[in-house]
């Protein structure tokens, strides 16, 4: 998909119609499911924000020149936002330029700073912006330990850091943190901001200066960093016809292939949620099918928020009109919010007479969107009276489907006998409405997992969105966050998606024993449940593989997506640590009746590491368990332990 858009990109930037810095991905953490910019990211869980961060930013850079990747030159800049614990827009009077994230050094370290910590290390990332908010006190924007120390200093940064718009406007006129713009301009500067979204660092560095609040070598340097990132996008190579992208233009937008690619990025991304045997529907079976909700004909809701122009639309009513071409269409509501019950009538008359219902309900950008975060998790206005309605009236097979960007209190749906099954498709794009039928219709066996906890309603009546503590504490009745953390029910877990196909999955090696070294003269007899601090482990090619098998059960050729989760041996000496943590998944296409193996690397220290309260990552010696699968398809446990060598000889991982 990356590298999809950044030729989109070159090819539009040749045609003078954009730019070549592009301030994406969004990889905050998806922490609280009423955020409205929730959209933007892809879920609830660090290591696959971080996988995803990873390999969007090298797709969008990366300039590969005969199969070899060249690492200074840049194909677009690609920029990680919004840095860090950042994620209430506007709730319950909270908005963003005003509100300070008290966040604990151990959920800084394992939840919220994770992601763009990979941006820049792994994916070498040529930008980051910090965010509006401020963190324990300080604007993010001005903070000299978050941008010169971490993102530069201990990540090391090939690149600039930039506001987001008008931050430093924000924390000198919004909450008075500076005495006058000089004194924000030069303290942001000082700390090391190198660029500004907005107008303050142009109209008011100069008198910074002239003022000596900041020094003029700190100006040079912020601009070395920003015209280094220009230089290797090529702005000072000559004329850009003659080179390497030059030969793009507007024929290599919305080309065939790339239109493809989004339907197929659609189609993967649709979750089943429920299926009572009623999906795949049968287009020989129905007479009359009738599609009803407020996104049953949606369009332009389908592209969600900071979206291009899309090469076309299919909306689900086109896409089931393309299996059924008697397809009758009943909104049911004027629009997502469904203020009044007037049209519901029309639809639950139309559901009568029907043989098969599509209902196509859930959210858009007036509920969920920048600066506007939800209040609730269910169903806007009477939309939930619109599905008991027209599911208690027809006699047919109902399927309801569920588009929007965040989980929604579906609960009452589960328990409706007639809906035969439940989808959530996100906001799946220009071709959603192809991925939507493709999938009813059992051309496409769906294999997508829910990348977030569908928490119920009584989750956000009892957990402020301000919060912003991600582990349970029983003494405040706080039940935690994510399903890294939260102790109370889910409608549905995280992970959770069937398929057409019945997979199983079982273990064919994994270690049994993971022997650490240390670069210190410990003594090693330490014992089970001790924690280790990281800095003293030699963590060099500490990897092992996991080798999985899958197997496909069913007469359906579908596609798995293995999840292998993480216990922690436990610990006296760290609490809090995860109730469980994903570190690795991988997609496999099985045939039918057919069996393949999988093999899932897992880095030790990054990825069996725990966080204690000072922020410091630990390894735990003693007993550890590897979980296959998803909670709801039956996880296959394995046991192994992490010690130290017995004696001088004793080394490396010891396998089954």
């Amino acid at each position: 998909m990356g590298q999809t858009v950044s030729t989109e990109a070159r090819a539009m930037y040749n045609a003078g119609l954009s730019g070549l810095t592009y301030w994406s991905p969004n990889v905050n953490v998806f922490r609280d499911p009423r955020w409205g910019r929730g959209q933007e990211t892809p879920g609830e869980d660090p290591f696959v924000v971080s996988k995803y961060a990873v390999n969007y930013v090298r797709g969008l850079q990366e300039v590969d020149e005969g199969g070899n990747s060249t690492g200074d030159k840049l194909k677009v800049s690609s920029c990680c936002k919004h840095y860090t614990a950042y994620d209430v827009d506007k709730w319950k009077g909270v908005d963003r330029f005003h509100f300070d994230a008290k966040v604990t050094k151990q959920d800084l370290e394992d939840t919220y700073q994770p992601p763009f910590k990979s941006c820049v290390e792994e994916g070498h990332v040529s930008s980051v912006m910090c965010s509006y908010n401020r963190v324990n006190g300080i604007p993010t924007c001005a903070d000299p330990d978050l941008l010169q120390g971490v993102i530069r200093g201990q990540w090391g940064l090939d690149g600039y850091i930039v506001s987001d718009c008008d931050s430093i406007e924000v924390y000198y006129h919004y909450i008075n943190y500076t005495a006058t713009p000089e004194d924000a301009v030069a303290l942001a500067l000082k700390a090391g901001l190198n660029m500004n979204c907005g107008t303050y660092l142009g109209d008011y560095t100069e008198n910074a200066v002239k003022q000596k609040k900041v020094d003029e070598s700190v100006v040079d340097q912020a601009l070395i960093y920003n015209y280094i990132v220009l230089m290797r996008l090529g702005f000072f190579d000559g004329d850009p016809k003659s080179l390497t992208f030059g030969n793009l233009g507007p024929s290599d937008v919305c080309t065939s292939d790339n239109q493809q690619l989004a339907l197929d990025a659609a189609k993967q991304g649709i979750v089943l949620l429920n299926n009572k045997g009623a999906l795949p529907l049968s287009k020989n079976n129905i007479k009359n099918l009738v599609a009803i909700g407020p996104n049953a004909n949606a369009t332009e809701v389908m592209i969600s928020n900071y979206a291009g122009i899309p090469c076309r639309f299919v909306s689900p009513l086109q896409g089931l009109q393309k299996y059924i071409s008697t397809v009758s269409y009943e909104p049911g509501c004027s629009s997502v919010k469904c203020g009044n019950e007037s049209l519901i009538e029309a639809a639950v008359k139309a559901a009568t007479i029907a043989d098969t219902v599509v209902l196509v309900v859930g959210l858009d950008q007036s509920i969920e969107e920048e600066s506007l975060d939800r209040e609730n998790l269910t169903l806007p206005g009477f939309q939930q009276k619109l599905v008991v309605e027209v599911a208690n009236a027809t006699d047919g097979t109902v399927i309801l489907v569920v588009m929007s960007a965040s989980p929604i209190d579906i609960s009452f749906a589960k328990k409706l006998t007639s809906i035969g099954g439940i989808l959530w498709v996100g906001y799946p794009g220009q071709d959603g409405g192809d991925a939507i039928a493709q999938v009813i219709f059992g051309d496409y066996n769906p294999g997508g997992r829910t990348p977030f906890t569908w928490y119920p309603q009584a989750y956000v009546d009892e957990v402020p969105m301000t919060d912003m503590n991600m582990r349970a504490n029983t003494t405040s009745n706080f039940p935690g966050r994510t399903y890294r953390f939260y102790t109370g029910n889910s409608i549905y877990e995280f992970g959770h998606g069937l398929s057409y196909s019945t997979f199983s999955n079982f273990i064919i090696s994994c270690p049994s024993t993971i022997l650490i070294q240390l670069t210190t003269n410990l003594s090693n007899t330490i014992s089970n449940g001790q924690a280790i601090d990281l800095s003293t482990v030699n963590c060099n090619n500490l990897t092992f593989e996991l080798v999985i098998g899958v197997r496909n059960n069913g007469t359906r050729d579908g596609t798995h997506v293995i999840l292998v989760f993480w216990k922690p041996a436990s610990s006296a000496e760290v609490s809090g640590a995860p109730n469980v943590e994903l570190v690795g998944f991988e997609r496999v296409e099985v045939k039918s009746g057919k069996t393949e193996s999988v093999t899932v690397k897992v880095d030790v220290c990054k990825g069996l590491s725990v966080v204690d309260s000072e922020g410091k990552r630990k390894l735990i010696t003693g007993e550890h368990t590897i979980l296959v699968g998803s909670p709801s398809e039956g996880q296959v446990r394995h046991h192994f332990n992490v010690r130290l060598p017995a004696e001088s000889g004793d080394k490396g991982i010891v396998s089954t």
